[in-house]
């Protein structure tokens, strides 16, 4: 009988270590959470007590009622938590990774006010506290609070967490925010109003307090990383603004108080506002990246260097403002209809940017409502007023014209026209083959023209060669004539030179006979005065005799000389001069009877005829002359 007691008491001991727990779990009533656990708990009934069960409409219970507990197990041993009335649930922790949020859902509470649609934020340790949450007044539905990185002990019967991504907003964008809960945005306006405090929309209980608007806020998102729940606030980025170097950047806002046009009575065309006002801002953006919303204002980009408008099919610039403008076709007064390209150059000065928003309402609506019919309507007009050959030919003057009436438009539009350029002007065909075949037949006549003024100098050319051939025989005949006088003036010369010495030879030999005659005086002093006197009077009538005697002699080899001279002139230029040198030699050998032509005279042209033999007719009797003188002078004694 011990043995088999003791054989049980053996099977007991190992039954009871082997199921221990199901042992202390049956009758015990123990629960183990373990660490990295929390027991949710169901109470299946209540054995006393008033709250029995849950009131109408909740599904937590938070004070005992039978269902699902709000109170849950933290890691650790629990007793009297028998099986047949508990049943614990293990759940994990909730876990929110880095860079991730958690989204938190109420499936118990209060309800949600009627025109809202989400649950507003209450004391509840980060949702771990479910029965706090429910008894401060905890609303069922999506909450406005959420859980950031890191591990919870969330009681999943009540809250449901989903996990979305951190909002990320990148370099060189800007998030514009849509709140989903709010006030509703006041009449007249489009968006919400500026509110501050709610840490750039990661606190929306804040921003729901301060009265913050659903719907388009305002304000936008620069670049970084935000805890944004996303059941409250969507996030749409866009890029920033960005006015370019060489523009300005008129803002038009769509939201903000009415404000005062501060451009004055003489601006009647838009209303131009101060910064933060509904309208056109006065002051203009300058170049740089702006974080405007582009859902409450618009920005429109001005250019403020000088910008090139060109009316031609083949070119646009690269501003592509132009890419609508097209040739001009236009119809001259004589009927021809032509094209012609025109440019015209505007600038518009930043200060007058706003204005001319504010009546145009951008660049493109400048050029399509006032350039171009103003430009297009002048050519047009222009072109009625003359023929196309005169268009043609005045381009410069028109194209000044244009200029300064497109200059007096423009600047009633607050726009300064710095200049207007004609290009390409194509008359039609049939007048350009007309003009081509004007052209042509002038280029002949002036080939033709050429041609003949080539041959006239190929004509003169000839007559030069002709005159220059010529020019040997007239150098020749010029230097016979040089000769001739040159031989003449040296006959002359010498005439003169003879008369000189002749001269000066009368004058010594009276010198000298002088001298004997004071010499034959002073020796013979002593002799009569009469005999002295004579001899003094027969000296100086001998002196005086020869004196006028060489003066003759010499005006007489002069006369000869010259005469000579003229007779060599009259050889070379006249042909009737050899007969009167012949009578003149004839005359003076006749006058004399003396033989003075040799019987034989050797000439060069084969006879004794001649100018040359005149010559030497004269010679000889000059010679004769002078030899009779002497002897006349000095008869032999």
């Amino acid at each position: 009988m011990s043995e088999i007691t003791s054989y049980w008491w053996i099977i007991l001991i190992l039954f009871s270590i082997i199921f221990y727990k199901f042992i202390l779990r049956v009758f015990f009533g123990m629960v183990i959470v373990p660490e990295d656990k929390i027991g949710l708990v169901t109470k299946k009934f209540v054995l006393f007590g008033a709250d029995r069960s849950l009131p109408d409409g909740r599904i937590i219970a938070t004070k005992g009622e039978a269902g699902y507990q709000a109170q849950t197990l933290a890691p650790g041993l629990y007793w009297g938590m028998w099986i047949w009335q508990y049943s614990i649930d293990m759940s994990g922790f909730t876990i929110v990774p880095e860079g991730k949020i958690g989204l938190v859902l109420s499936k118990d509470g209060k309800e949600i006010p009627t025109g809202r649609i989400l649950a507003r934020k209450v004391t509840s340790d980060n949702f771990q506290d479910a029965k706090a949450f429910l008894d401060n007044g905890g609303q069922k539905g999506r909450q406005t609070a959420f859980i950031t990185t890191g591990s919870y002990r969330i009681n999943t019967f009540l809250f449901e967490i989903v996990i979305v991504e951190q909002i990320k907003i990148f370099e060189n964008m800007i998030g514009i925010v849509t709140a989903l809960d709010g006030e509703p945005i006041p009449i007249g306006q489009i968006a919400g109003k500026y509110v501050e405090g709610h840490n750039n929309f990661q606190d929306c209980d804040e921003f729901l307090n301060l009265g913050g608007n659903r719907g388009l806020q305002p304000q936008v998102m620069l670049a970084g990383s935000y805890y944004i729940n996303t059941w409250a606030i969507q996030i749409e980025q866009n890029p920033m603004t960005d006015v370019p170097i060489g523009y300005v950047g008129v803002v038009i806002s769509y939201i903000g108080e009415d404000g005062l046009d501060v451009t004055g009575e003489h601006f009647k065309h838009g209303n131009i506002v101060s910064k933060g006002q509904r309208g056109v801002w006065m002051e203009p953006l300058g170049p740089g990246k702006y974080a405007l919303n582009k859902y409450t204002t618009k920005l429109e980009s001005v250019p403020t260097t000088n910008l090139v408008l060109n009316w031609a099919d083949a070119r646009s610039e690269s501003h592509n403002l132009d890419h609508n403008l097209s040739t001009i076709t236009v119809r001259s007064k004589d009927g021809f209809p032509f094209n012609l390209d025109v440019s015209q150059i505007i600038h518009v000065p930043a200060n007058e940017a706003p204005k001319v928003i504010a009546r145009f309402g951008s660049m493109t609506n400048l050029v399509s409502q006032v350039l171009e019919p103003t430009i297009g309507n002048y050519f047009r007009n222009s072109a009625q007023e003359s023929d196309v050959i005169s268009f043609l030919s005045t381009r410069k003057e028109r194209q000044e014209s244009a200029k300064n009436h497109i200059k007096v438009v423009l600047d009633e539009y607050n726009v300064n026209a710095v200049d207007t350029l004609i290009g390409d002007i194509v008359p039609p065909d049939s007048l350009m083959k007309t003009l081509t075949d004007r052209k042509l037949a002038e280029e002949e006549q002036k080939t033709y023209q050429t041609q003949k003024m080539a041959q006239e100098q190929r004509q003169g050319m000839e007559k030069e060669t002709a005159i220059a051939d010529m020019q040997k025989e007239i150098v020749r005949a010029s230097q016979s004539v040089e000769i001739a006088q040159r031989t003449a003036d040296a006959t002359v010369k010498k005439a003169e030179g003879d008369a000189t010495s002749l001269k000066l030879n009368v004058n010594a030999e009276a010198e000298a006979t002088k001298m004997r005659a004071n010499a034959e005086a002073e020796a013979t002093k002593a002799r009569a005065g009469a005999q002295a006197e004579a001899t003094k009077l027969n000296a100086s009538a001998e002196a005086e005799r020869i004196s006028k005697t060489g003066l003759a002699e010499a005006e007489k080899i002069m006369a000869i000389g010259k005469s000579t001279a003229e007779s060599y002139q009259l050889q070379v230029s006249a042909m009737g001069g050899d007969n009167f040198t012949r009578y003149k030699v004839t005359e003076e050998i006749g006058k004399g009877n003396i033989k003075v032509i040799p019987d034989v005279l050797i000439s060069g042209n084969g006879g004794s005829d001649g100018s040359i033999s005149g010559l030497l007719g004269l010679k000889l009797m000059e010679m004769m002359d002078t030899k009779d003188s002497k002897e006349t002078k000095n008869p032999k004694k």
